[in-house]
């Protein structure tokens, strides 16, 4: 991305305001491009260089406000780009129109009146342009619309030239796809690397009991991957973060007051995991009030009942038992943000040959089980199987056969 202020096109000036707006790749926040970036050639004489496409990705078509944001994102924001620090505790979805150098020059009027249609749903949106090309009546414009202006210097620099206050929004189902993907719990993949609900409820007993609860969770063979068993609970609600360290939430005392009712100690219930260890059999049969605790938590996890509802719509329309490719592509029609987080993989190549520029989906990508994302499609799946919700458990993508793998609930209503 080193072209000059004077050539910049859109993906340059959308890749440079991501990266100002979202810099740290570790924080907890997340962004996704509009699928008209996933080009390979934004003009007849104007290729997108592979390193652009890959800081915009992942791609997505989300519908915000009145239109299709360039960029779409969810996370804490530096204090120079927003007149006010936050709103609430919960971090902006921030909305943004890239504008770059075309034939006519750079529209930066009509950038903030696309980006000002945003607020409805958007907490703060901002126009991105040429700093050059920013006039002063374009600034007046902004103020009065509460519209920010992140201006692409020559040098690469991107000054905040008008910082917007952080408003309320209404969230509507797309605008949650996002603040999903940016929360505590989001589909990605570094999510679940377990497929067994057992080993994310032995992760918060035995960081109740005494001793450290690495070496109780090793000792009563309840899991060996203790990071992924953090994580996963971490995801599935179980744990979070605090400044003291690791502390359980109401879910996760929850399951601590099972296993001391049934067990009378942490340690008690821990040693029961040890019959569990290896085992293939459907976790709702092995451990039946076990198996029922972990439907309830699997089910509070944000993602479940969205997959629940829709596949019992389906069911009620006839289609009993939806291959995985059917079932993506009704979830799409619906809900076509979610769709594509929790299902295609995030990766460039991937969103770029599943999805038009459009947004819409092409069916045969989503035949190759490459497409998709394995904590969904394996671990999240296999869990919804222990739990007795889905009739299969789930496939690793490169076992999967997308369109023979069978997504359907094992009891319908």
């Amino acid at each position: 991305m080193s072209s000059a202020a004077g050539s910049l096109t859109e993906p340059e000036v959308l890749a440079r305001a991501k990266e100002r707006l979202f810099p740290d790749e570790d924080a907890p926040a997340y962004a996704v491009a509009d699928t008209q970036f996933a080009r390979e050639e934004w003009r007849p004489d104007r290729a997108v260089a592979p390193a652009v496409r890959e800081r915009l990705a992942p791609f997505n078509h989300v519908r915000i406000g009145g239109g299709y944001p360039d960029l779409v994102g969810v996370g804490r924001l530096d204090r120079e780009l927003v007149a006010v620090e936050r709103l609430g505790d919960e971090p902006p979805l921030v909305a943004v129109e890239a504008k770059g150098y075309a034939s006519d020059g750079v529209d930066a009027r009509r950038g903030i009146v696309q980006a000002y249609d945003r607020l409805g749903e958007a907490n703060a949106a901002y126009l991105a342009a040429p700093a050059p090309a920013v006039s002063e009546t374009d600034r007046t414009l902004a103020r009065e619309l509460n519209v920010g202006i992140l201006g692409i210097e020559p040098d690469g620099s991107v000054p905040t030239l008008e910082a917007p206050r952080v408003v309320g929004t209404r969230t509507t189902t797309e605008a949650r796809a996002i603040r999903f993907q940016a929360s505590a719990q989001g589909v990605t993949d570094r999510s679940f690397g377990l497929n067994h609900p057992k080993n994310y409820l032995g992760y918060p007993i035995a960081h109740y009991a005494d001793g450290d609860t690495g070496t109780l969770l090793s000792r009563y063979d309840v899991v060996v991957a203790v990071a992924d068993a953090r994580q996963g609970a971490a995801f599935l609600g179980l744990i979070e973060d605090a400044p003291g360290g690791i502390e359980l939430t109401s879910l996760g005392r929850e399951v601590v007051r099972f296993a001391k009712r049934n067990y009378g100690t942490a340690e008690g219930a821990l040693a029961a995991f040890a019959g569990w260890y290896r085992s293939r059999k459907r976790f709702v049969e092995l451990a039946p009030s076990w198996g029922q605790l972990a439907r309830r938590v699997v089910f509070a996890y944000p993602a479940t009942e969205l997959l629940v509802t829709e596949l019992q719509a389906l069911h009620r329309d006839g289609n009993r038992e939806p291959s995985l490719v059917e079932f993506v592509e009704y979830l799409h029609e619906l809900h076509p943000s979610f769709a594509v987080e929790l299902f295609v993989r995030g990766d460039e190549a991937v969103r770029r040959r599943a999805l038009t520029g459009e947004g819409e989906l092409r069916r045969a990508p989503l035949e190759n089980g490459d497409a998709y994302h394995a904590p969904t499609v394996f671990q999240l799946k296999t869990m919804l199987y222990h739990v007795g919700i889905l009739t299969e458990r789930g496939r690793e993508p490169h076992r999967l056969e997308p369109t023979v793998d069978v997504w359907a609930l094992r009891e319908s209503v």
